[in-house]
C-alpha cells in the first residue's frame, strides 16, 4: 500500500496543472507590465506639468526681481530728454540692474513684448546696456528707440536667444506659448489728483506705484502678479 502511494506521488504535475500554472504566471506578468506602463505614463505626465509650471514660475520670479529694482531714468535722445519707463497693456520698458544673468553687469533697458512665433505668441525680453555705444546700435545690435503707444516693434528681424557685445545686448524667449499677458499701471498720472489704474503709462513724469501683470500659458494660469515699484521722481 505504501509503495503505490510513493509511485503516485513521484509522477509530478499533470498537463492541466502545468497549463494552469503558466496561465497564472502569464496573468501576473501582464498585470506587472500594465502597472509599470501606467506608472511610466503618470510620471511623464507629472514631469510635463512640472516643466510647464516651472516655466511660468521662472518668468514670474524674474519679473518680480527686476521690476522691484526698476530705476527712474531719463536719457537724452536727439537733444530731447526721454523717460525710459513706458508701457501699455501688452508691452513694457524700464531700466533695472542686471548682474548675475549677463556678461556685463550694469543698468539695462529691458523691454517685454509679445512676439508671434510660428502659430503661437511668446513673451520676449530684449535688453540694452545703458551705454551710448550700445544704445546707438552696431552691425549686430539694433538701435534702441523709445517705446511708444502706437509704434511697432523694431526688432522683428533680430533673432531670439541672441547675445552680442559680450552680453551687453540680448534677446531672450522668456515664456513660450503665452495665452494671456496683460499689464495694468496704478499711480497718479500727470494732470490727475488721485491715483488710479491705467491701461498704459506713456510720457509720464513719474513711475507708477504698482504694476499688475496677468500671465498664463494654454496649460497653466497663475494669480495676477502685483509688483510695488520704487517711487522716485524723474
Amino acid at each position: 500500500m505504501s509503495i503505490r502511494r510513493r509511485v503516485r506521488s513521484d509522477r509530478g504535475f499533470t498537463l492541466i496543472e502545468l497549463l494552469i500554472a503558466l496561465a497564472i504566471v502569464s496573468l501576473i506578468t501582464l498585470m506587472l507590465f500594465s502597472g509599470l506602463s501606467l506608472g511610466s505614463r503618470a510620471w511623464e505626465g507629472v514631469d510635463a506639468v512640472s516643466e510647464r509650471v516651472s516655466e511660468v514660475r521662472v518668468a514670474r520670479d524674474f519679473l518680480m526681481s527686476t521690476l522691484s529694482q526698476a530705476r527712474a531714468t531719463t536719457l537724452t535722445l536727439d537733444a530731447e530728454m526721454i523717460s525710459v519707463f513706458a508701457g501699455d497693456s501688452e508691452r513694457l520698458e524700464f531700466v533695472a540692474p542686471l548682474s548675475t544673468q549677463v556678461g556685463v553687469p550694469g543698468l539695462y533697458i529691458l523691454r517685454l513684448e509679445l512676439v508671434p512665433i510660428d502659430q503661437d505668441v511668446s513673451l520676449v525680453l530684449t535688453r540694452w546696456l545703458v551705454h551710448p555705444e550700445v544704445l546707438e546700435g552696431t552691425d549686430e545690435i539694433p538701435t534702441w528707440e523709445p517705446l511708444e503707444a502706437d509704434s511697432g516693434s523694431t526688432l522683428d528681424s533680430t533673432p531670439l536667444d541672441m547675445d552680442a557685445a559680450a552680453g551687453a545686448f540680448g534677446r531672450t524667449l522668456l515664456l513660450d506659448r503665452v495665452a494671456e499677458f496683460q499689464i495694468a499701471y496704478f499711480g497718479t498720472a500727470d494732470g490727475e489728483i488721485e491715483p488710479d489704474w491705467h491701461e498704459e503709462w506713456i510720457g509720464q513724469s513719474t513711475m507708477p506705484t504698482l504694476l499688475q501683470i496677468r500671465m498664463a500659458t494654454p496649460a497653466q494660469s497663475w494669480p495676477a502678479l502685483l509688483v510695488s515699484l520704487p517711487v522716485r521722481l524723474f
